[in-house]
């Protein structure tokens, strides 16, 4: 079912690093995005996969993590991601495709996630330093979402919105990672 699927599909942050996704397994799930809606069939979308641990490490400095964590600065070594997608838009297509972008990043992670491993999207990250350390010309891409993939190391848990709303995700002294969602009676208008 879909929705066992959705509630599989969490944002993960800690992975273990060791364990690879193989070149043709990013290539099955971007596949899979490539088959997605497009404002006005533009397909503006461009995909740079990123597989050696050399890439990986020189992308990973100009990622954000975990906002709502303040004591957390990401993952440790070990820990990191084994490999990322970065979305591109390929400014001769169209410009503005943050909706493009948030179907593509999800159809991947569910893509993701039925094949085993995980995720997280990343929209806070240095743009021109990614683009610059792809090899990428600013003229011709633009960087929308980073995902970064692999197997899981830690336990995400979705619970009920607490009676103050607090929706912010935390972390118990074990790690578990717990992310508050609101219940269906509360987003239905």
């Amino acid at each position: 079912m879909l929705k066992d699927l959705v509630k599989k599909c969490r944002s993960y942050r800690r992975f273990y690093e060791d364990t690879p996704i193989s070149r043709e397994e990013l290539e099955e799930m971007v596949d899979t995005a490539r088959l997605t809606a497009s404002t006005a069939n533009s397909q503006a979308l461009k995909y740079r996969l990123v597989d050696s641990p050399e890439e990986c490490d020189r992308l990973f400095p100009c990622l954000a993590w975990a906002g709502a964590l303040k004591d957390w600065n990401g993952p440790e070594k070990g820990e990191q991601p084994s490999a990322y997608i970065v979305i591109l838009c390929d400014l001769a297509l169209g410009k503005n495709k943050q909706w493009d972008e948030g179907i593509a990043a999800q159809t991947i992670l569910l893509a993701a996630t039925e094949m085993g491993y995980g995720g997280c999207m990343i929209g806070s990250c240095r743009r021109s330093e990614i683009l610059s350390i792809l090899q990428l010309e600013p003229e011709k891409y633009s960087v929308g979402l980073v995902l970064a993939l692999g197997k899981p190391k830690e336990e995400v848990r979705i619970v009920p919105v607490k009676e103050d709303g607090n929706t912010a995700y935390y972390r118990d002294e074990n790690q578990v990672h717990y992310v508050p969602k609101r219940g269906l009676g509360d987003i239905l208008v």
